[in-house]
């Protein structure tokens, strides 16, 4: 099995390269929108390096929760200003949401970047105190919300907090990328890929409900699957969505994929 075509999606997706740019200009112009409304905080530093930063969308009015995205892009591509947009959903359910950016491999390692993580939901929680919470991570970003989950990782007061976690399109099983040439840029070794495997974490008590389109390649489907079934966790394949644009439901404040996640 050729596992380098078996994981891109970019040659798979009719018109994929149209994404990326068309996320980051409607991103831009939702920042510019809630900026001026006063709405939007951006630039948030939760750690030292340049990409440590977070950007956080409040709604109009109460603020019923929290929620934390991260971002996807096989952790060497992308950061929060891509996906501002795919904030307005919840923050339209009255959710303030924050999009932390983080370092990108080959300069940092998985685990670093889960760590890196880790301290933006730390540093986010200490923002807003009392607010319930609720992680959502596509592709690789759903390996780093669902590794949120594990012992130790998050500070007790945070974790408990985390009333669900939603991994969209997750890739909860590192080891078989240590067969293709993304790793040239991951640089994954044995063991840690399963360290930061979240298939191979014990089940957590936090709910969690992973997502995935029906028309992904089928790596993606196993992964979504064998994730859902190692956690005993719920598991939604959603018709008709590929790995792009298998997020636009959180484009939409009264979507099943929001109504899931505020479950």
């Amino acid at each position: 099995m050729d596992l380098d075509d078996a994981y891109d999606n970019q040659s798979h997706v009719p018109d994929a390269a149209d994404y990326p740019p068309r996320w980051a200009a409607e991103a831009e112009a939702y920042r510019k929108r809630l900026g001026a409304a006063n709405r939007a905080r951006l630039g948030l530093m939760y750690g030292h390096g340049t990409r440590q930063v977070m950007d956080l969308f409040t709604p109009v009015g109460r603020r019923d929760g929290l929620a934390i995205f991260v971002h996807g892009g096989y952790w060497r591509r992308f950061g929060r200003g891509d996906f501002s947009h795919f904030a307005d959903g919840l923050v339209l359910q009255h959710w303030a949401v924050a999009m932390p950016s983080y370092d990108l491999c080959p300069r940092a390692r998985i685990s670093d970047i889960m760590r890196q993580v880790a301290s933006a939901v730390a540093a986010v929680a200490r923002e807003l105190p009392d607010l319930p919470i609720r992680l959502v991570g596509h592709s690789a970003g759903g390996q780093l919300v669902a590794r949120m989950l594990a012992p130790g990782v998050l500070p007790e007061e945070v974790g408990a907090r985390i009333e669900r976690v939603m991994p969209i399109s997750p890739v909860s099983d590192l080891r078989p990328l240590l067969r293709t040439s993304i790793n040239d840029d991951l640089q994954l070794e044995a063991e840690e890929a399963a360290a930061e495997s979240p298939v191979l974490m014990d089940p957590p008590r936090t709910p969690v409900s992973v997502w995935v389109g029906g028309d992904e390649l089928p790596a993606f489907l196993d992964q979504a699957r064998w994730l859902a079934e190692a956690w005993g966790a719920e598991h939604v394949v959603e018709d008709g969505k590929h790995h792009f644009n298998v997020i636009d439901g959180l484009l939409d404040p009264e979507s099943r994929m929001i109504r899931t996640l505020l479950a």
